[in-house]
């Protein structure tokens, strides 16, 4: 089931981005995310309009939305691959008429995700905190996304 988030949310959602963010980012250090905590719990997670997949009680998976930003999507890594991160991205989907995102540009697996659910590709840019290159991408249910500059 798919929900709001509730302030009981907060240590399994900051839980799931802290482990899938270092899986699915192997090439940042580690100390990085570890880093980050902070600001995701006072300034990211508070901001955005946070959904949970809940299942048995337990949440395995969030997408933070800023605007028309699809911030965050993450999936408990024991969970990957199972269609809740479908889920949440449809759900996001749903609630809004274009939705843009970046995601490095090393992180396969998701640019694979996300341009299978009909984003395109816009630019490349350079992360400001990381240093890395990022993959900026788009959607829109008709197709014809225009990029923010």
């Amino acid at each position: 089931m798919i929900r709001h988030f509730q302030p009981a949310d907060l240590e399994p959602v900051l839980d799931i981005w802290l482990h899938a963010s270092i899986l699915a980012h192997h090439f940042i250090d580690p100390t990085f995310w570890h880093d980050q905590l902070g600001a995701m719990r006072e300034v990211y997670l508070p901001s955005a309009v946070t959904r949970v997949f809940e299942a048995d009680g337990k949440v395995l998976g969030f997408s933070c939305v800023y605007e028309d930003t699809l911030a965050a999507l993450f999936v408990a890594p024991e969970h990957q691959g199972s269609g809740i991160g479908t889920q949440l991205l449809k759900d996001a989907q749903a609630a809004r008429t274009s939705l843009q995102l970046s995601v490095y540009s090393q992180n396969v697996p998701s640019l694979h995700f996300y341009k299978k659910h009909g984003f395109t590709v816009f630019r490349e840019q350079r992360d400001e905190h990381t240093g890395h290159l990022e993959t900026v991408m788009g959607w829109a249910p008709d197709g014809l996304f225009d990029p923010l500059p």
